[in-house]
């Protein structure tokens, strides 16, 4: 068996070859694509020098005839041709009913209680055979993941972004301290100012592990801050922590409006200026024409929209 190198061939010439076999006409096949007859006898005359083989010949009534090697690639070179536009075209194809696969998605843990079950819903009811895998991380591992190919949407609020991610803005949120009913902030109304709040010690979440989080960064810029009882990683034992202590907790409106709708839990505005919160959608620009990734967030904008 000969093998051909394919430094001599390119895909034009492949496709030249294609449509003479199936025509079996040089000037239909010139008229095909777009070429003169003179540059399609050119094209035969190379293909027949790589190959080792006439590939058309004349036949008795005129017209060309294929070889027997010729007959013999006829159709694993279609096959390949239309296998090599599939690859390349742009993929449109994407259905969610029948997809499979899976969605990975990082958050951090204050929106998992607000987008998580929502999220799963839609893709239980639209894309029954898609999965979720959903990684809480803070911001800097959140643009590593993506960039590493290891998510493919991120949730969070970003000061920056490098050129190479693409982002959506989806919702801003207020800040709210979270405490138990009992506690006196919640029976001293004319009370509640920061230096009350401040007055408190203070449950902090932070997904590094360190001992400070959104809340403490504005509050920095008014020289004020707060003194820490407890820090956790994650919202798991957050309102039980709440409920037996005078502890105060600051969190954004969804993870806030969680606290108080399933756990009994107080919230409040936070009685200081510190302005919203911004949630962006991001994902890296590599997945931006992607029919299947482009579905995804759509997904996650209807849940935003219906907030």
């Amino acid at each position: 068996m000969n093998v051909v190198n394919l430094n001599n061939l390119d895909f034009n010439l492949l496709r030249v070859l294609d449509t003479l076999i199936t025509e079996r006409n040089v000037t239909r096949s010139a008229d095909i694509l777009r070429r003169s007859q003179p540059a399609i006898s050119n094209a035969l005359r190379r293909l027949r020098t790589v190959l080792g083989d006439d590939l058309l010949v004349r036949g008795p009534k005129g017209g060309l005839v294929l070889t027997p090697r010729a007959e013999a690639i006829r159709q694993p070179l279609r096959e390949a041709i239309e296998t090599i536009g599939r690859c390349l075209g742009d993929d449109q194809t994407f259905d969610p009913a029948f997809a499979t696969g899976t969605f990975r998605l990082s958050v951090p843990d204050r929106l998992s209680l607000a987008i998580v079950p929502a999220l799963f819903d839609r893709m239980r009811q639209n894309a029954p055979s898609m999965s979720l895998h959903v990684v809480t991380a803070d911001r800097k591992a959140a643009l590593a993941l993506l960039d590493d190919d290891q998510t493919d949407l991120a949730l969070a609020w970003y000061d920056e972004k490098p050129p190479h991610l693409k982002t959506e803005r989806l919702h801003e949120e207020s800040l709210f301290c979270v405490f138990r009913r009992e506690h006196p902030l919640a029976r001293a109304r004319k009370q509640f100012n920061i230096d009350s709040v401040l007055s408190y010690p203070h449950l902090i979440v932070s997904a590094t592990g360190a001992r400070t989080a959104i809340f403490d960064e504005l509050l920095s810029r008014f020289n004020l801050r707060r003194e820490p009882l407890v820090s956790v990683t994650n919202f798991t034992a957050v309102p039980e922590l709440l409920s037996r202590s005078d502890m105060i907790g600051v969190f954004t409106e969804l993870a806030s409006s969680a606290f108080e709708r399933s756990f009994g839990l107080v919230k409040r505005p936070v009685p200081l200026d510190v302005g919203a919160i911004t949630t962006s959608m991001v994902w890296h620009i590599r997945n931006e024409r992607d029919s299947k990734h482009a579905w995804f967030r759509r997904q996650i904008g209807e849940i935003y929209r219906k907030l």
